[in-house]
């Protein structure tokens, strides 16, 4: 069986995807500049067109934004033909809106150009959808990587399901290879055992394999290693299942990381030293101080509505634990009734939470409960952006169940973060452990590129009031009140 053409990986579909895309936003620029040109009678339109130059990066600039935030380089949405379609919808609807605040705000004496953003949204919109609509063709086969998974074990059944709900990843799966003789021939995940380590190399050669997938959480025998750089030589691409499960999912996995925990796990992150520190702090305080602005303009009307609807205190203190273990009282405006917890003891929040107010949760589903803790990150107790912050009470039963849970703490906690973005809130353990795995992924992937996509999507949350849920969670365990 011949190979595909061109097996790209994960991020090289992703980078092919933006470069396409923004290669096709500036024709339709150029497009949208030259109809202009034409309608203005300029003829030929090329020295109007090469004086508005900046209309390039700008419309370029705007674009790329909106498809970041409707996530179209996310793989599963581009192999999806109506979800692509409705994200690029919205990308094109939100451009226009944009556009249209931008010019009702300009300046009287300087104008912006009516016409040109509905002529670069209409080129755009029939450009990227057929671009998009190629791919997905080519995806099916020129751009496919054929891969084989070692290990039919848990990781293996395990990368399987993930590769299988992220089809947009780009695999073909040919098979399992594993040294249990008991496997041999059967099936397993809708995947058959094609054979052991020794007949690695030959399947490799016979079935065209782009990669392996290494789905062994133990040391490695010495013929399965042989075999492993055998293959490497041909070319072949050598990967461990945590890797790929974590460049398919954006999370760490890791109940599989076992003996391959050293490449799998945020242990040298960027926080550790260096510059960007420095610039994150700076980031926090800029941010932090716009919040108390805005929380400082609204707090009269939201102080009334919280004693109106349930009287008590307007704020609320609540323990939490930070970086490096250390505690510190959190700041937030109270949303649920006085006394919540019965005893003081702290539980899991519930759907539909009765205890939360009704103002409370309109403050929650626009994020507004969380507006205090700008406090918190000027003090230095936490970060705009990290791993939300849990109670003492529940870290000491995380750490005991969830593997590596207390890594998460090797950060600043965070008001928004990429568990939050991905999976909202939780309330249970089983949530939590989803929720550290995009904690460990946020950590050994920080960069200030990521925390401000983050600040951009939570922001976008905010406006469309889903602060208080995603899916079916209303509420995250941080959020318990007594």
């Amino acid at each position: 069986m011949s190979s595909p053409q061109l097996p790209l990986r994960i991020r090289e579909r992703k980078a092919l995807l933006m470069f396409v895309d923004l290669v096709l936003v500036n024709v339709a620029t150029g497009i949208a500049l030259v109809v202009w040109a034409l309608k203005d009678g300029r003829v030929p339109p090329t020295p109007f067109v090469l004086s508005k130059l900046h209309w390039f990066p700008l419309l370029a600039g705007l674009w790329l934004l909106l498809a970041l935030l409707n996530d179209f380089y996310n793989l599963r949405v581009a192999a999806d033909p109506r979800v692509s379609t409705f994200a690029l919808l919205r990308i094109t609807g939100l451009e226009l809106v944009v556009y249209l605040l931008v010019y009702f705000f300009s300046p009287p004496d300087r104008p912006l150009p009516r016409g040109i953003v509905l002529y670069h949204a209409a080129a755009s919109l029939v450009l990227v959808a057929l671009w998009r609509a190629l791919y997905r063709l080519l995806s099916r086969s020129a751009l496919r990587r054929r891969a084989i998974v070692v290990g039919a074990g848990w990781a293996g059944r395990t990368i399987v399901q993930a590769i299988r709900e992220n089809k947009g990843a780009g695999f073909e799966l040919v098979g399992f290879v594993d040294d249990d003789p008991a496997k041999q021939g059967q099936t397993v995940e809708g995947l058959r055992v094609v054979g052991t380590r020794d007949d690695l190399v030959s399947l490799v050669e016979t079935e065209g394999i782009s990669q392996v997938i290494l789905a062994i959480t133990h040391d490695l025998h010495e013929g399965l290693f042989r075999a492993l750089m055998d293959c490497s030589e041909q070319g072949v691409e050598i990967t461990p299942m945590p890797l790929v499960y974590e460049e398919i999912t954006g999370r760490v996995p890791v109940q599989h990381v076992g003996d391959n925990w050293l490449v799998a796990l945020p242990l040298d992150h960027a926080s550790a030293g260096g510059l960007f520190p420095v610039f994150k702090r700076g980031l926090d305080v800029i941010v932090s101080l716009i919040g108390l602005v805005v929380l400082a303009a609204l707090f009269p009307l939201i102080a009334l509505a919280i004693y109106a609807d349930s009287p008590g205190s307007i704020f609320y203190l609540q323990e939490r634990v930070g970086q490096g273990g250390k505690t510190y009282r959190l700041i937030k405006l109270r949303t649920m009734v006085p006394h919540a917890e019965r005893n003081g003891q702290a539980v899991w929040a519930k759907e539909r939470d009765p205890r939360v107010t009704r103002v409370g949760r309109v403050l929650r589903a626009a994020h507004i409960d969380e507006l205090p803790q700008f406090i918190n990150v000027l003090k230095g107790d936490m970060s705009v952006v990290g791993p939300r912050p849990e109670r003492p009470e529940f870290v000491a039963e995380l750490e005991k169940r969830i593997p590596f849970y207390r890594l998460r703490h090797a950060v600043r906690p965070g008001m928004a973060g990429w568990g939050l973005i991905n999976y909202g809130y939780g309330n249970s353990v089983e949530d939590a452990l989803i929720k550290v795995q995009y904690d460990l992924y946020y950590i050994k992937h920080q960069s200030l590129y990521l925390d401000l996509l983050i600040l951009l999507k939570t922001l976008e949350r905010m406006v469309l009031l889903q602060g208080s849920r995603s899916g079916q969670r209303i509420s995250e365990s941080a959020n318990r009140q007594g």
